[in-house]
């Protein structure tokens, strides 16, 4: 992609709701009532004290987790027994805390306009909480990932440790084992103050402003052990999304991320974050099985409903299919497990954006370390890319198009069945 390429967008069939989700999703954020203090607080509290007895060895992280619309009193009640949890119970509720991204599967509405855009770097995913002279960061799973000194705010017991005893940040980032660097990607609560209902604009600049300030991005000591740094966030113009997709960075990239700038910080899946992939800016664009190899036909996981069904983990989910009560009965299955499943080549039927018919053809149970079934987001870039992936080109003719045309969602033209 050069700088000066130009194409004119143009339309193509939708095979999704996810411009009207993401509509929906800023009206109701804006509509919601929520003590987001007491949330911070209570998120830190849980991230920093649950105990070592209840840790389980690292796993493989989630794919995705579904979108959380409990109540206040449940959030509250989830925040204070988190420790109690255990297994896949813990690592659910442990992703539902983070803001996932959806799989850009239509490029969104006013994309120059109302969307940053940045490289995603490659490692893993976690909190990052500073609180008591401590610091700690916890996985997708809930698993502790380091417990070290930081230069983050009461993030260690230096002399010259600032902020009170009560003072707590909350750092959402991403661990980069090559130059062993958290970069952090976004910001949830800084010195006891909570970022939750902030917009994503504000957030970014909040984080330029403050992190600096620290000394948490200059080199290890003994009071810091691991270095922090920002990632590049730029606008969504042709400019800022060049510079993401292609420009030079100090990490791994692996695949770029689109955030509104208009968002809230939403715990769970979001429309109003995305997730884009290919080949130039991601090794793992296209899922492998267990032994690291392409298969032939789509993988996808699933979860088995009381009535049979198979559906994402999306809210509301999407039903794939469904089983015959004798074949679960003679396979042992029951409603809550994970099934894999492959894709034959009837492939995927979408009528109007909505989901058809999808040949299924059931492989087992899925790996016990997932704690969720796919989104349905990620099955249909999965399938785009195995067909006619959405390409950085659709992204730059939307960019480009000088009307309104160019902002409605484009996809590619993608046969889903057969």
């Amino acid at each position: 992609m050069a700088p000066h390429d130009l194409r004119r967008a143009y339309k193509r069939p939708a095979i999704s709701d996810q411009q009207r989700r993401r509509e929906l999703a800023l009206q109701r954020q804006e509509q919601a009532r929520r003590d987001v203090q007491l949330q911070a607080r209570r998120l830190a509290s849980t991230l920093l004290s649950l105990p070592p007895e209840h840790e389980q060895p690292s796993e493989p992280e989630p794919e995705s987790a579904s979108e959380s619309k409990e109540s206040e009193s449940d959030v509250e009640f989830d925040l204070r027994n988190a420790s109690k949890l255990r297994g896949t119970e813990a690592r659910k509720w442990f992703a539902r805390q983070l803001m996932l991204p959806e799989w850009m599967i239509d490029v969104p509405n006013r994309l120059p306009h109302d969307w940053y855009v940045f490289a995603r770097p490659s490692g893993k995913r976690c909190f990052v909480v500073s609180s008591d002279g401590a610091t700690i960061s916890r996985q997708r799973n809930g698993t502790v990932l380091h417990r070290f000194p930081s230069a983050l705010p009461n993030g260690s017991r230096s002399r010259d440790g600032s902020g009170s005893a009560q003072s707590y940040s909350i750092l959402d980032c991403i661990f980069h084992e090559m130059d062993q660097t958290y970069y952090v990607i976004d910001m949830v609560c800084w010195r006891g103050y909570s970022l939750f209902d902030c917009t994503a604009e504000f957030r970014f600049f909040w984080l330029s402003s403050k992190l600096g300030e620290t000394g948490a991005c200059e080199a290890p000591s003994h009071y810091h052990r691991y270095r922090f740094s920002l990632v590049p966030v730029h606008n969504c113009d042709h400019s800022g999304l060049y510079s993401a997709y292609a420009g030079a960075v100090p990490y791994v990239k692996d695949g770029l991320l689109f955030y509104n700038k208009h968002a809230h910080y939403q715990p769970g899946n979001t429309p109003l974050a995305l997730v884009w992939k290919d080949e130039s800016c991601s090794q793992y664009v296209i899922d492998t099985d267990n032994k690291g190899q392409v298969p032939s036909h789509q993988q996808v996981v699933l979860e088995l409903q009381g009535d049979g069904n198979v559906t994402t983990s999306d809210d509301p989910p999407v039903v794939f299919g469904c089983l015959d009560s004798a074949f679960i009965q003679q396979s042992g299955l029951h409603s809550g497990c994970l099934l894999r499943f492959a894709i034959g080549d009837g492939g995927l039927s979408v009528v109007d954006g909505k989901l058809e018919k999808a040949d299924l053809h059931y492989l087992g149970k899925s790996n016990r370390a997932r704690a969720f079934a796919d989104t349905y987001s990620k099955i249909m870039f999965q399938n785009m890319v195995r067909r006619s992936p959405l390409k950085i080109d659709d992204l730059v003719a939307s960019i480009n198009s000088p009307d309104d045309e160019g902002n409605r969602p484009v996809v590619p033209e993608v046969d889903m069945v057969g």
